[in-house]
C-alpha cells in the first residue's frame, strides 16, 4: 500500500463558538462570508459582537465554499440559517455567496473588520492574503481612506509560503518560527516570481543551506517586498496586520524591524477581519432595511 503523502501546506482549519453569548437574546445576527483564493471564513455576529466562526480551506467552488464554511460556524449553536437575517460576501468569490443579499469589495471589509479587532487607533492595515497583499490606510471608523494592491505574483502571499512549505517538506505552522532559529541573517532570495524563488531556493539546499537558513532568506524576501508596498501608500500608526501571513512571525518580525513599528495585537483570528467586516456591513444594511 503506497504511503499517503503529507501536505506540509496544510495550515489548521477552526471553528469557534463564544460561551458568553446566547444568540436567542439577540436583536440583530447578520452574517459574514469571505470567500478567499486560499481560505474561506464564515462569521456570524450577534448585535455586532462576535458569536461563532469557521475558518477553512477553500475548495474549487466558490458557493460551495461559501457554504460549508457559513454550515459549519452554525454547527453545534441551535441557530438555523434563517435566524441570520443578512449576510454579506466579500473576498475574490463574493458574488458567488450563495446565502448573501450583498457583496462588497475584501478591502472595505478588511478595514472594517480591522477597526473591529484592533480598535478605532488604527490607520494602516495590511492584508496579506492567499494571491495578493494589500496595504489600506483607514480612519477612526474602519472606512478606506486610500489603498494600494499587489496582485501580479504570489511571492510575499499565503500562496507562496504554501509552495516553499511544501518544498522544504517543513509545515506550513513551523515555518515562521524555523525562519527565525539563525545566528545571522542570510540575504533574501532575489527573485519576486514564486516559481524563480522555489528554484533559487533549490540551488541553495544543492550547496547545502540548512532549510531554516532558507526559510529565513524567503521570509526576508517576503518582508522586504510588503514593506515597499507600505512605503508607496505611507505608513501611520497605529498598524496592523491581517490575513494568516499575520501568523507567521518570521515574516511580521522582520517586517517589523524594516518598519520600525510593532503591529498591534489582535483580539480575534487575523485571516477572520474580511468576513467580521462583512457581518458588521450586515447589521448597518440590515439596520437600515428596518428604519424603512
Amino acid at each position: 500500500m503506497a504511503e499517503e503523502k503529507k501536505e506540509y501546506w496544510r495550515w489548521l482549519e477552526s471553528r469557534w463558538t463564544n460561551p458568553n453569548i446566547n444568540w436567542r437574546q439577540a436583536k440583530i445576527i447578520t452574517g459574514g462570508v469571505d470567500v478567499g483564493s486560499v481560505s474561506t471564513q464564515a462569521v456570524i455576529m450577534a448585535d455586532g459582537d462576535l458569536y461563532a466562526f469557521a475558518n477553512m480551506r477553500t475548495g474549487s467552488d466558490s458557493p460551495n465554499s461559501a457554504r460549508n464554511a457559513f454550515n459549519w460556524a452554525l454547527e453545534g449553536t441551535g441557530m438555523a440559517e434563517t435566524d441570520v437575517k443578512y449576510t454579506v460576501g466579500t473576498g475574490y468569490g463574493r458574488v458567488n455567496v450563495p446565502m448573501a443579499k450583498k457583496a462588497i469589495t475584501e478591502i472595505a471589509c478588511h478595514a472594517r473588520g480591522a477597526n473591529f479587532m484592533y480598535g478605532p487607533t488604527v490607520r494602516t492595515v495590511l492584508d496579506m492574503g492567499g494571491q495578493d497583499c494589500k496595504a489600506i490606510r483607514i480612519d477612526d471608523k474602519g472606512k478606506v481612506e486610500s489603498f494600494l494592491m499587489n496582485d501580479k505574483c504570489a511571492a510575499g502571499t499565503g500562496r507562496g509560503m504554501e509552495v516553499f512549505s511544501d518544498l522544504l517538506t517543513i509545515s506550513i505552522n513551523d515555518v515562521g518560527k524555523m525562519s527565525m532559529e539563525v545566528d545571522v541573517e542570510p540575504e533574501p532570495v532575489s527573485s519576486t516570481c514564486v516559481i524563480f524563488a522555489k528554484t533559487e531556493a533549490t540551488g541553495l539546499l544543492r550547496q547545502g543551506w540548512a532549510k531554516n537558513k532558507v526559510l529565513a532568506a524567503y521570509c526576508r524576501a517576503m518582508a522586504g517586498r510588503v514593506n515597499e508596498l507600505l512605503q508607496r501608500v505611507g505608513v501611520v500608526k497605529d498598524f496592523a496586520i491581517t490575513g494568516g501571513i499575520a501568523k507567521n512571525i518570521g515574516v511580521v518580525s522582520r517586517l517589523e524591524n524594516l518598519l520600525g513599528l510593532k503591529a498591534l495585537t489582535p483580539r480575534h483570528d487575523t485571516q477572520l477581519a474580511g468576513a467580521i467586516g462583512a457581518a458588521l456591513f450586515a447589521k448597518g444594511l440590515l439596520e437600515k432595511d428596518l428604519k424603512k
